[in-house]
């Protein structure tokens, strides 16, 4: 299942439906940089940039949280936003492409490793026959838990579909499992539900589950694509603001942050 293409008028409904601001702003304003992001982890790591290195940094950061994928990348194009960070760079191309946006990435900040979760099992290699495994419906992330899958060998995926598999593309299934496209954020809520399912980091995080305690596959950050990123709209990725803040995701204070606070649920790009 892909996500589906939003209407203009569609997309203003789910942007009005869809964001939280944090502080007192919540929109563009003045100087002030407003950087829209998912609650955990990006959320968490712009506020701890926001308490206590921006001040010093002379850098004016708003947050802006929002539940859900596709509006943080359309309050950008249209301007509400400033940056945002919550993504990984296939996701973000794949929205390009889609929904016709010129949004770009300008540094990378951390990888937030997916994981398969399950209430009764311990490992992936010990589903029962006929398992259904939930799977986020959003194209590259689909892709990419299928992968994560294959990975163990519990199913085979066609040679080179890479993030953009789809059950169609599943050629072999020893264990007859169901594989079952949900909304992302669903997945947490469906465990009961479901004998496994494949989540994305922040909505584990969200639910409670510790990837590194609770998953039973986590991906490995060993040549990962999918780092998240600061995005901007084409043509920003010069502004002085946005600069600052790069290099402010991307420090040792930020860095020591991520590893201290989410003890390798969430990783930090190595340096250099």
């Amino acid at each position: 299942m892909r996500t589906p293409v939003i209407a203009a008028a569609a997309g203003t409904v789910a942007l009005a439906l869809g964001l939280t601001a944090c502080g007192a702003d919540s929109g563009k304003s003045g100087d002030g940089l407003v950087v829209g992001a998912t609650p955990t982890p990006a959320g968490e790591v712009l506020t701890y940039i926001k308490e206590h290195l921006a001040e010093k940094a002379g850098l004016d950061l708003s947050i802006t949280e929002f539940t859900d994928y596709n509006t943080p990348n359309t309050a950008l194009q249209e301007g509400s936003l400033d940056a945002n960070l919550y993504q990984h760079t296939p996701y973000l191309e794949n929205f390009n492409k889609s929904k016709k946006t010129d949004l770009v990435p300008v540094t990378e900040v951390y990888l937030p490793p997916m994981g398969v979760y399950a209430k009764k099992t311990g490992s992936v290699t010990a589903l029962g026959r006929g398992a259904t495994v939930g799977v986020p419906n959003d194209t590259t992330n689909e892709g990419r838990a299928l992968q994560l899958l294959a990975s163990r060998g519990v199913i085979g995926l066609k040679k080179g579909v890479g993030d953009t598999a789809t059950p169609e593309d599943i050629t072999s299934n020893p264990k007859k499992l169901t594989v079952k496209p949900l909304d992302p954020a669903q997945l947490p809520r469906s465990l009961d539900d479901l004998d496994a399912a494949v989540i994305n980091n922040n909505y584990a995080l969200d639910a409670g589950l510790s990837p590194k305690k609770d998953a039973i596959l986590l991906e490995s950050p060993k040549g990962n694509p999918y780092n998240n990123v600061l995005a901007v709209k084409k043509g920003d990725e010069d502004d002085p603001r946005v600069k600052k803040l790069a290099e402010l995701l991307t420090s040792p204070e930020v860095r020591k942050f991520i590893e201290d606070k989410y003890q390798g649920s969430v990783l930090p790009v190595e340096a250099g």
